[in-house]
């Protein structure tokens, strides 16, 4: 039975004080070992502040999350170093590259990571080049490069790290049409070569069909449908992730997209 890397049981987000509003309501989940697990859903619907929670950046108000069988919250300073071995990619590049530093000596900085934790040594030009970058790029800085090309740094450089857990939060939005499903097929097999498991939170349906194992569908805080990846998208159960798949325009352009749903319908999806 393959171990998991990342068990989630009955998480809460909240925001705000007297009056809360309830981001994420009572979410579990798991991701194995080699497993890609597809997290989409609407903006707004709580995908991030679940990602941000799992990885310790926002608070959770109750629940649990564990990394390779340990709560996270429990761990010890001495354990912390084992801490790097769970990555996030933020939507947003800037959010995790260092304006000041070369982007070499970033890269360096998770390749030092894996070291420490007895992973094989690698060169920052060699995850450039996974990416689809020139190798001679390891030398500049950040504002020298377009949104793309530092999302790619971006992975780049959480993949250097050889972790056993990746969180994407929207990776590939910065990234033009022809590239997204590629660069994102790139981060599925990079998890897959190292045995990591990766949560990969997008509303980009069709790429999510291409490269996730599960898929768990989210609306208003819940996760309100889950399963094989194509076992939802052939059968959908739920109306919230009827009307996602429907929303999806042909390949031609011909498509139509359905009529927006109705405040009644919306609250009927929260009570399915």
């Amino acid at each position: 039975m393959t171990e998991n890397v990342l068990t989630v049981r009955d998480l809460e987000v909240r925001y705000g004080g007297r009056v809360p509003v309830v981001a994420v309501a009572g979410v579990s989940l798991e991701v194995a070992a080699g497993e890609t697990v597809a997290l989409v859903g609407e903006s707004g619907c709580g995908k991030s502040s679940l990602a941000r929670a799992v990885v310790g950046i926002e608070r959770r108000a109750a629940g649990s999350v564990s990394f390779d069988g340990r709560d996270v919250t429990a761990l010890g300073h001495r354990a912390r170093h084992d801490l790097t071995a769970v990555q996030m990619v933020f939507q947003d590049p800037n959010s995790s590259l260092n304006p000041r530093r070369r982007v070499g000596d970033q890269l360096r900085d998770g390749i030092r990571a894996a070291l420490a934790r007895g992973a094989a040594g690698s060169r920052p030009e060699e995850w450039l080049e996974r990416v689809g970058l020139d190798a001679d790029m390891a030398s500049r800085y950040p504002h020298q490069f377009s949104g793309g090309q530092k999302q790619r740094i971006a992975i780049a450089r959480a993949l250097a790290a050889r972790p056993r857990l990746l969180v994407a939060d929207e990776p590939i939005s910065a990234l033009d049409a022809s590239t997204q499903t590629s660069v994102a097929a790139l981060m599925r097999d990079l998890t897959e070569e190292v045995g990591a498991g990766m949560l990969f939170i997008s509303h980009d349906l069709a790429v999510v069909r291409r490269i996730a194992d599960r898929t768990l569908v989210m609306y208003a805080g819940r996760i309100v449908e889950h399963g094989p990846t194509e076992q939802v998208w052939e059968h959908p159960e739920h109306p919230y992730t009827r009307a996602l798949l429907g929303a999806i325009p042909e390949p031609d352009g011909t498509g139509t997209l359905p009529a927006a749903p109705s405040p009644e319908e919306r609250a009927a999806w929260v009570q399915s």
